[in-house]
């Protein structure tokens, strides 16, 4: 794989961090009480949520520039870790057997592609 395609694959990777860190946004804005419903979608954290969701499709965009079609939806796989982080860390999540082995099964999807076996 050249360095311009890692370059960029780093891009896309960054940018389904950045969604995920949006969607923490967005669920911690959801645990909190608003002022009627205006206020659920005018809070700072939704919309700074939504910022970061629009950033992150730029950097996909950007990335799919240099990547090939086949790498994005395992790059974008990788939300998932991320995601289960967070709520593990974050918002003190349990782990159950069904979710671990969805992950192993996420992880082996991704380890099988970058490895080209």
């Amino acid at each position: 794989m050249s360095e311009s395609v890692l370059a960029y694959a780093a891009i896309a990777l960054f940018g389904v961090f950045v969604s995920g860190i949006s969607q923490v946004l967005l669920k911690k804005s959801a645990l909190r009480t608003h002022e009627g419903p205006l206020g659920e979608y005018l809070n700072p954290l939704v919309v700074f949520a939504y910022v970061l969701f629009v950033v992150s499709t730029l950097l996909s965009t950007l990335a799919y520039k240099v990547i090939p079609l086949s790498m994005g939806p395992v790059l974008d796989a990788t939300g998932y870790i991320y995601v289960t982080a967070f709520g593990v860390l974050i918002f003190h999540e349990r782990l159950n057997r069904r979710k671990v082995l969805a992950l192993a099964l996420v992880i082996c999807g991704i380890l099988i592609y970058s490895t080209g076996v």
